[in-house]
């Protein structure tokens, strides 16, 4: 419900700002859907914390904000629980079309290594949390921020928070050869 209330509000607040602009007699064959997806950048801009000026992936980003607030539940892999890497496989899936381990151990043995402060979005970050070995597994979306199914449920965190910071492992990047041969196994299914 306060997700529904924090939206409603930033929407009406970008529509008084676009209100209080200068607007000018836009010829009838200038492309309307241009100015929503503009609309659509600022407002997921606000919420997210991330420039969508920059991205050019909104499925991305329409993709998280639809599942934000979603409860975390182990093993789980619907909109009525989910956890991680169930996140991170479903989203590789509905937007990158690549089907991916379903484990953040099996995940990270699919990537390249990447700095941190490399990480492009649609990068994936890991955390190894009161463990030795990888136990967490999130989405970069630029601006050091990431989604992930957290205890708390689906969010956006920073990796400048004191408690990521702390656990952040590595970052990662499919590699090449796997999303080749994801893709060709995509394409024998068909």
């Amino acid at each position: 419900m306060k997700k529904f209330i924090f939206a409603i509000a930033l929407f009406f607040s970008v529509l008084a700002v676009q209100a209080q602009t200068k607007t000018t007699q836009k010829p009838a064959d200038e492309k309307v859907p241009d100015e929503q997806e503009s609309l659509a950048k600022d407002y997921l801009s606000q919420i997210m914390g991330v420039a969508m000026s920059a991205t050019s992936n909104m499925k991305l980003f329409h993709f998280v904000y639809d599942w934000i607030g979603t409860p975390y539940r182990f093993g789980g892999s619907s909109k009525r629980g989910i956890d991680c890497s169930a996140f991170t496989k479903e989203l590789y899936s509905q937007v990158f079309n690549l089907d991916i381990q379903r484990s953040s151990r099996d995940i990270f043995s699919m990537v390249s290594p990447v700095k941190k402060d490399e990480l492009q979005e649609g990068d994936l970050v890991f955390f190894k949390i009161h463990s030795r070995r990888i136990s967490h597994v999130g989405i970069y979306l630029g601006n050091n921020r990431f989604a992930h199914a957290s205890s708390r449920g689906v969010a956006i965190s920073s990796l400048d928070d004191a408690y990521y910071k702390r656990y952040f492992y590595r970052g990662g990047r499919m590699l090449e050869s796997f999303k080749a041969e994801l893709e060709k196994q995509s394409s024998n299914k068909n």
